[in-house]
């Protein structure tokens, strides 16, 4: 590992096809205005998946690094047995993210946000003097507040008053991550808006969300784990999604195992949830619309607020851009299901009382979708069918451990001045 090569790939925008070298931290294609994804060309066409020991980097012929940081662990897929029985499936598979040492997961944040964290901070360059920012509702500020506590990276985080809950650790941080909040009554989106405040002081940079390939590709390792278990890519994918960009990311791993050509060449359908009443990305979908349709603010923080799976409340996703969700789902013959909080709650204790782990609101979505799906025959109980869980074995890493929790360094008020939060932020900074 201490010999790692960085991976050898180009970038190319999704709308024109060009295709162009990464110069460093690019999020977009500079000579191109049009709004697009850009996505990773890998000089490897074949995927040489490595040891156990490398954790997520036995991926890295298919991630855009630099280096390998130690402590990650990569998602592990398993086939179903007493699910699978109890839905009618033969041929089930459960991609675990999350902690359950008895498949031989061990992610310790217990999320897959753990795939994009090691991905992002190891396409970041050693020498770079700015502090990463990171906006969340939770689950992905834990697992970069963990990735850059451990690896000495400073960071940003801005997540929702109401959402640090989320922030635990079995070990208190280092000082070089740094916490603030929109107040109570803000979301996700109003955790968006904070960061890009701070984001105009030079001091700091973008993590870039689904635009950032690192993160997606970090994403996709969990279609990678699944296709080289099985020994080929599934015919359903089942995931929950809060902005869409785990789906996008399935997709391209999707194009990227059919030119590798051993797992055979299909396309793999697409099977995405929303947590009711937070649904703006399948109200869209239902209106045949590439644009997103108009979602009162108050609206949006009230439906964001009645929900289980917090993690779920995008109000800006990659949706309408071009090689956005709504591009993998046209492209996969795909659709957007929803479950209620009362559908998922059910699931996520059939799931712990036949597959022996507990899992997180948004996985327990994804799984009510399926057992949906399923009843209504939308899935063929003869292919295969890979569930994404997205996150899970809380309680079971959490046994007879002492936790610490991140406070936020500074509350703002949901429409804060932007040299407010800039003075605030670069002080923060200049105390560490």
């Amino acid at each position: 590992m201490e010999n790692f090569k960085p991976t050898r790939y180009t970038l190319t925008n999704v709308a024109t096809g060009r295709e162009f070298e990464d110069e460093g931290w690019m999020l977009d294609d500079p000579q191109t205005p049009e709004p697009s994804l850009i996505r990773t060309n890998y000089a490897s066409k074949r995927l040489n998946v490595r040891s156990e020991d490398y954790g997520i980097y036995r991926f890295c012929d298919w991630l855009p690094v630099r280096r390998m940081l130690r402590g990650s662990h990569a998602p592990v897929t398993y086939k179903s047995v007493r699910l699978a029985a109890h839905l009618g499936l033969k041929n089930l598979y459960i991609t675990f993210s999350g902690y359950f040492p008895q498949v031989g997961a061990r992610m310790t944040t217990c999320s897959f946000k753990e795939t994009e964290a090691y991905n992002v901070c190891a396409r970041r360059a050693e020498n770079e003097k700015r502090i990463l920012v990171v906006a969340s509702a939770g689950n992905t500020a834990r697992a970069f507040a963990k990735v850059c506590s451990d690896n000495k990276i400073p960071l940003l985080l801005s997540v929702p008053e109401e959402n640090i809950n989320a922030l635990w650790f079995d070990a208190p941080l280092d000082p070089c991550v740094k916490l603030i909040a929109p107040q109570t009554g803000g979301d996700y989106f109003d955790a968006i808006h904070l960061s890009n405040l701070a984001l105009q002081s030079s001091l700091f940079y973008a993590e870039g969300g689904a635009k950032n390939v690192a993160r997606r590709d970090g994403m996709a390792t969990t279609v990678l784990s699944a296709a080289t278990t099985i020994g080929e890519i599934p015919d359903y994918y089942f995931q929950a999604v809060g902005s869409g960009t785990g789906a996008i990311a399935a997709w391209e791993a999707n194009l990227r195992l059919n030119e590798d050509g051993r797992f055979g060449n299909k396309t793999m359908r697409l099977m995405v949830s929303q947590n009711i009443p937070f649904v703006p990305m399948y109200d869209a979908w239902r209106a045949g619309s590439r644009e997103m349709l108009a979602y009162d603010a108050d609206q949006a923080r009230a439906d964001a607020e009645a929900i289980d799976a917090k993690v779920l409340s995008n109000r800006k996703p990659p949706y309408s851009v071009r090689g956005g969700l709504y591009d993998a789902l046209k492209a996969t013959d795909g659709d957007i299901l929803v479950a209620t909080n009362e559908e998922a709650r059910a699931a996520r204790h059939l799931f712990e009382e036949l597959e022996g782990v507990d899992i997180y609101s948004a996985a327990g979505v994804a799984l009510a979708t399926l057992i949906q799906a399923v009843r209504d025959g939308k899935v063929d109980p003869e292919k295969i069918v890979m569930l994404n869980v997205t996150g899970g074995g809380e309680r079971h890493f959490q046994r007879n451990k002492e936790l610490w929790y991140l406070k936020p360094h500074h509350v703002f008020p949901l429409d804060p001045k932007p040299d407010y939060v800039i003075r605030t932020v670069e002080k923060l900074f200049a105390k560490a």
